[in-house]
């Protein structure tokens, strides 16, 4: 896997938290650069342990499945990704709190990078480099999350679902394209 495609799916995972943080961008009156610190802090390290944990399950199993390891892949960020398409259309308001709290920011971690766990595991069947990988996603995903508050402090939620959408749409690609490549169809 190359640094364009480790780039674009750094970007598609990064985008529930990217949407996130423009809720939490919004919840703020007076916004101070400790929260977007503290913003892309969680949802980045977040974002790089749990590709991490993904990839070492994912290990564990790898000679199981070398002969569908591509559909894994396929099936696992279609899923992703059509779930994050789903999210995008939702039309419920959320409703967060303002607090930065460990109580409030660990839950949301969690919740934003449950995809990068699957995702982990899909490394583990393309045989890609873990550690620069889940660093470049956790950077990635740090970058966005900062940009995100202070898009949502200051252009409110129009951007959330678009953000979601978007995510979804190149996660979807990107499974696509690594069964299309395993299949011989893209050289």
């Amino acid at each position: 896997m190359g640094l364009l495609e480790l780039f674009i799916i750094a970007v598609g995972l990064s985008m529930d938290a990217f949407a996130v943080s423009i809720c939490k961008g919004l919840s703020v009156r007076t916004l101070r650069p400790r929260h977007a610190l503290v913003t892309g802090l969680y949802f980045g390290g977040f974002q790089a342990l749990m590709p991490a944990i993904g990839y070492l399950l994912g290990v564990q199993f790898q000679e199981l499945i070398t002969s569908v390891d591509h559909w894994i892949a396929f099936v696992l960020l279609a899923l992703i990704g059509v779930n994050m398409i789903r999210e995008s259309r939702d039309t419920d308001e959320e409703n967060l709190s303002d607090s930065f709290s460990f109580g409030t920011m660990l839950p949301l971690a969690i919740a934003t990078s449950i995809d990068a766990l699957a995702v982990g595991v899909t490394f583990a069947f393309l045989s890609v480099r873990i550690a620069p990988a889940v660093c470049f996603i956790g950077v990635t995903t740090f970058v966005l999350s900062c940009i995100g508050v202070k898009v949502g402090n200051v252009f409110g939620a129009r951007y959330k679902a678009r953000a979601e959408l978007f995510g979804g749409v190149v996660l979807i690609l990107m499974g696509l394209k690594i069964l299309l490549e395993h299949l011989g169809i893209l050289a």
